[in-house]
């Protein structure tokens, strides 16, 4: 069986040399297409109605690349380390605890372990209430956030390998302006993309856990629970998350500092890692992950994100309702609701091509507006 530490590089080699490898396929199919016709064109202006043409196109391969070979593979890795640091399973496991103890107590030694027991079942009842809407709240966050984090590192470097296309023909100053990116720097910028899951989680999911606690503590397992009720505590908890730090603290989870602090990062986790890659040109990876933190830290993007998380609790609001016995308006007790809860944040990181929430998110016209801007406008 793997290690943990083996498995985690499984999961990153695999994202990287996927969509690395594809992105690559594209830009030199690109190269070839645009090299053979320009043998045929001798106009400049020819030439550049040719180029306007073509980045719509190479657009249109960069999302798809996105939806069916980056993101999967990001997705993959990140149930993982959301299962693996809030496993719900030892918690049921414990409530269930007492049933099977032995029919030979007295009345007085039964009545002792029934009060032990439910003590016991209550402190594990409010942990566990704890975890549910953490992990949630959690998935739904990350789940959000990194679909569309990904699109936008995955347009940067599109647009990147386009500008080298367009270089070699000489059609613009501006494009001379950026510098060539080889391959294996394209497939490290990819792969910067795991950051979040393998060292930004461990930040996220206390600063999470305490948004959840604080928003909870007045809320007892007997209190009756609508979806609006659940909806609303939901959004309370991600919006205490926000609000912690600076406005963009969040983006510390998502993006390393900078290429050198992400290196020495790589290399300190990574037993067979080069450690002279830390002495290799890292300009172009630091220029790369630069354009990314600005895009992320912008305003646009975080009102992309919000729109996007209002959007998919609604329809998981919509899921638990159809699930849910009782009563909508007056809903069931907190501890009754817990288990829909609990499966929230597993279907929430479902595969890309079968879950619902990233099918939402793709068809908000907020973000098809959002990436054909960035593309468009980037420098």
């Amino acid at each position: 069986m793997l290690s943990l530490r083996h498995r985690r590089k499984a999961f990153v080699a695999a994202g990287v040399l996927g969509s690395g490898y594809f992105l690559y396929r594209i830009y030199a199919a690109h190269t070839q297409r645009i090299s053979d016709l320009e043998t045929q064109i001798d106009s400049h202006h020819e030439i550049d109605e040719l180029i306007k043409a073509q980045l719509q196109t190479h657009f249109d391969n960069i999302q798809r690349i996105s939806d069916s070979t980056t993101l999967p593979y990001a997705m993959q890795y990140l149930r993982f380390r959301i299962s693996e640091e809030l496993d719900l399973s030892h918690l049921t496991e414990r409530l269930m605890q007492g049933k099977g103890q032995p029919n030979t107590l007295t009345p007085k030694e039964k009545l002792e372990l029934w009060e032990r027991l439910k003590i016991l079942s209550m402190l594990w009842f409010y942990l566990l209430r704890s975890i549910c809407f953490t992990r949630t709240a959690l998935s739904l966050w990350a789940m959000t956030v990194l679909s569309l984090y990904i699109r936008v590192q995955v347009n940067i470097l599109g647009r990147h390998l386009y500008i080298d296309t367009a270089r070699s023909l000489g059609t613009s100053q501006v494009l001379d302006e950026a510098g060539p990116f080889d391959k294996r720097g394209q497939q490290e910028f990819l792969a910067t993309a795991d950051y979040f899951s393998n060292y930004g989680m461990s930040s996220l999911i206390p600063n999470m856990q305490k948004a959840a606690t604080e928003v909870l503590k007045d809320k007892q397992l007997r209190d009756p629970f609508n979806t609006a009720q659940l909806h609303e505590t939901i959004i309370q908890i991600l919006e205490s998350f926000m609000s912690m730090g600076g406005r963009h603290h969040w983006v510390s989870h998502l993006i390393p500092e900078n290429a050198i602090v992400y290196k020495q990062l790589v290399t300190t986790s990574s037993n067979d890692f080069d450690g002279s890659a830390l002495l290799a040109d890292i300009s172009k990876l630091d220029q790369l992950m630069a354009e990314t933190r600005i895009v992320v830290s912008s305003d646009d993007f975080r009102n992309m994100a919000e729109t996007s998380l209002q959007k998919v609790l609604a329809g998981l609001m919509e899921e638990v309702g159809t699930h849910v016995e009782g009563n909508p308006v007056l809903g069931v007790p907190l501890a009754k609701l817990l288990p829909h809860v609990a499966r929230l944040g597993p279907q929430l990181l479902e595969e890309p091509n079968q879950n619902r929430y990233i099918q939402i998110i793709r068809s908000l016209p907020e973000v098809e507006l959002f990436y054909t801007l960035l593309y468009a406008n980037m420098p």
